[in-house]
């Protein structure tokens, strides 16, 4: 089973969002693994308001491209520009380099702990 850090926050669709203020927002390895080689990412805009379980964006792999859902609502603050411009970062380091926004956030989604997550992954 493949750990996941203790201090984040899950959501079913495979982001992971930290508790810091702003949110900071990624996906996790599981997501990473299964996608591929990431080639390219589409990601909310700056000043975007978003809601939790929201299509925010896309994730495009050599494999497929898959939705990226929001695990929070609130207003986008920071877009990760090293992981726009190299998109490899998500698949390398998806808990640290391979951020993807960052989100001033109103409201929580449902949420996994770590074990809850690990359990649902598999």
């Amino acid at each position: 089973m493949a750990d996941f850090p203790e201090n984040l926050r899950y959501s079913a669709e495979h982001e992971w969002v930290d508790d810091a203020s702003p949110a900071t927002i990624g996906v996790t390895s599981v997501a990473a693994d299964a996608l591929g080689d990431v080639v390219y990412l589409e990601l909310p805009e700056v000043g975007a308001t978003i809601e939790a379980g929201a299509v925010v964006g896309e994730i495009e792999s050599t494999k497929s491209v898959s939705e990226l859902y929001s695990p929070v609502s609130g207003t986008v603050v920071e877009v990760n520009q090293a992981a726009v411009d190299d998109p490899a970062v998500v698949n390398s380091d998806p808990f640290g380099a391979g951020w993807l926004f960052k989100v001033d956030v109103t409201s929580r989604g449902e949420l996994l702990t770590a074990e809850e997550y690990a359990a649902q992954a598999g």
